[in-house]
């Protein structure tokens, strides 16, 4: 298909696109002319060319006119002008005989009943027959030059997607120029700049401000919504993709400009990812000093293929490590990491090792072999729910235990640095998962104040969005299959923040933290999850009366709300503004009790009450929360 056939059925599509949201006044128009031509048409094959003038009466103008008022009430009665002339079918065809048998059928009684004896009888009965051939021919042409332009449009029967484009810059030149070869059309753009009003960017009018999205007129036939401003970015790109929500179309962006700086093509649009979300402002971290901790280090990465330990890997493989040794238990998720990485970096050289964090004699034997120098530890069991009851003891050894052999032997093999991923669920807890990352914390506390030479931290923060079991996935796939998408709460609410984020101030807080610290990252306002849930729906392109919300109670161990310090707590600002230190309330710490016991623990599941006991043995402010 050629550019220009190409540029020719796109421009055709968008001028019956701007028409269509005048289809019924249009609709019943060339109704009325069809009427008209077939009135002619009847006098035509009743009376011969000679006489089809000639020969009608001089009222027959004022006949044709009634005529057509009588057509067009049966019309609009039987509502005609609703049906989509591109999906024309037998239903058309079955209300367009009714109606254009009763119009014909009341015309010709009241033409006789006045006494118009000069209009012929065999036109009267012959103009519903020709008019009924004639709306149904226009409307079966229409589809089929509908159809042919999907056809050359999108190269196959699928629906052509229309689209109204909030962004006049360079995004969207760049949009524009590739879009159309994916089976898109772009009905026009919006742009706050006044200079840009009126213009036309390749062929496309700029048809008013980013608020006229609200406007149905400019919407249009626009099916889709979407957002070419990359640059756009915090708070101003969160109200954005609010006031797209409210349009009930779906809403899709190019790419962000990480994303861009990444080597995505600005005319692949994308659906919103949780990061869009947000509206949270970039942070910005100390590179050079990143840089230091990390470039020509050995790095390595427990829990290497999991959600965090992954984008950590990642993130660390941009600083050109040495060596970046990848421990991680599930074969697929170490294979999927290490090919990842592999076409990303080829030059990064790769240990991939299977390891189970709770074996401490292999990860002596791994620590003595590869001497990493900077160790994080995202290794660890996180659902909430399925570690409360039945799993307890597994969650603790894996995350406790496992935390403790990993830092242990980070220590004796001189790592210089140890940075345990914990969690806001650690402060306060309520659950087992909480209560085992509390542990790990106290653990790497107490091997900071043996081995002087290792510099041991934590780093806390709030739920991740896209990580595995976290909720836009979960509303994602629920949405998709049309609902319900379910919320425990009406009130519940989270701290969030991205994947991408959350891996770049851990290696911040990596390059700045100091032995014993526990460092807590901004997380930024608190969510509403139910909010989050609305507006993922809104921007699917659905209403909440096609897809329901319901409540299905807190899970166990589950809070309304999650806090990123203990109430005794206070913080101190770093050199970073999303990072701040955690002075902790001060303790002894009875580690080698808890571990002696969590060691002894049978393979089989044991109580998991004798869990939760061993765990308020070590954790004061552990408070087990009911099953709701």
């Amino acid at each position: 298909m050629s550019e220009p056939a190409l540029t020719l059925w796109h421009r055709l599509d968008r001028f019956l696109a701007r028409l269509r949201p005048h289809r019924e006044p249009l609709s019943l128009v060339v109704d009325g002319l069809v009427i008209a031509v077939c009135w002619n048409l009847t006098y035509l094959f009743r009376l011969g060319f000679e006489r089809w003038i000639a020969a009608r009466p001089g009222y027959d103008l004022g006949v044709m006119l009634g005529v057509i008022a009588a057509y067009l009430i049966a019309f609009a009665a039987l509502r005609v002008p609703q049906g989509m002339w591109r999906f024309s079918g037998f239903g058309e065809v079955k209300r367009l005989t009714l109606a254009c048998a009763v119009a014909g059928a009341v015309s010709a009684a009241v033409v006789l009943g006045l006494g118009l004896i000069k209009v012929p009888r065999a036109v009267l009965a012959l103009h519903p027959i020709v008019t009924l051939m004639g709306v149904c021919v226009i409307r079966i042409a229409y589809r089929m030059l509908y159809e042919h332009a999907r056809n050359q449009i999108t190269g196959s029967d699928a629906e052509i997607r229309r689209a109204l484009v909030l962004g006049a810059g360079e995004a969207a030149k760049r949009l524009l120029a590739g879009i159309h070869q994916q089976g898109w059309t772009v009905l026009g753009l919006l742009d706050d700049d006044p200079a840009k009003r009126g213009a036309r960017i390749a062929g496309v009018p700029v048809l008013g401000p980013l608020v006229a999205v609200q406007d149905k007129a400019v919407r249009g036939a626009a099916t889709h919504l979407v957002i070419a401003l990359p640059s756009l970015r915090g708070s101003q790109r969160k109200r954005l993709f609010e006031l797209c929500a409210q349009t009930g179309l779906p809403v899709l962006t190019v790419p962000s400009a990480r994303e861009l700086q990444a080597g995505t093509q600005v005319n692949r649009v994308r659906d919103i990812e949780p990061e869009d979300l947000l509206g949270r402002e970039p942070v910005q971290l100390d590179e050079a000093g990143i840089g230091e901790c990390l470039h020509g280090k050995t790095v390595l990465i427990s829990g290497a293929g999991g959600s965090i330990g992954s984008e950590l890997c990642r993130q660390v493989a941009l600083y050109r490590p040495a060596r970046l040794v990848l421990y991680e238990l599930s074969e697929f998720n170490l294979y999927a990491i290490e090919q990842d990485l592999a076409e990303r970096h080829p030059q990064l050289p790769l240990v991939k090792l299977i390891g189970d964090v709770k074996d401490l004699e292999h990860l002596r034997a791994t620590f003595a072999k590869w001497q990493p120098q900077v160790v994080f530890h995202a290794a660890a069991y996180k659902h909430v729910p399925l570690m409360e009851e039945e799993n307890a003891w597994a969650c603790l050894r894996n995350n406790t235990l496992g935390t403790y052999h990993a830092a242990l032997a980070a220590a004796e093999h001189g790592a210089e640095r140890f940075v345990l991923i914990s969690t806001d669920k650690a402060v306060n807890p309520t659950n087992v998962m909480g209560a085992t990352k509390r542990a790990a914390e106290m653990a790497v506390s107490a091997l900071a104040a043996e081995h002087a030479g290792t510099k041991f931290m934590a780093v806390r923060f709030g739920n991740v969005l896209g990580s595995s079991g976290s909720v836009i996935p979960k509303f994602k796939e629920q949405i998709e299959k049309g609902g319900p998408v379910t919320v425990t709460h009406p009130d519940i609410i989270r701290y969030f923040m991205t994947i991408p984020e959350a891996a770049r101030l851990v290696l911040q807080a990596a390059a700045i933290g100091q032995s014993g610290q526990v460092l807590v990252l901004d997380m930024g306002e608190p969510v509403k999850i139910v909010d989050l849930a609305r507006q993922l729906i809104r921007l699917s392109g659905h209403s909440e009366d096609e897809i329901a919300i319901e409540f299905s109670g807190l899970r166990p161990g589950e809070k309304l709300y999650e806090e990123l310090l203990a109430d005794a707590d206070t913080t101190l600002p770093t050199s970073v503004a999303a990072l701040r230190v955690a002075r902790l309330e001060s303790r002894g710490v009875p580690l080698e009790a808890l571990l002696a016991a969590v060691r002894a623990a049978p393979g089989m599941a044991p109580d998991p009450l004798a869990a939760q006991q061993a765990l308020a043995g070590l954790v004061p402010e552990y408070r087990a929360a009911p099953c709701v």
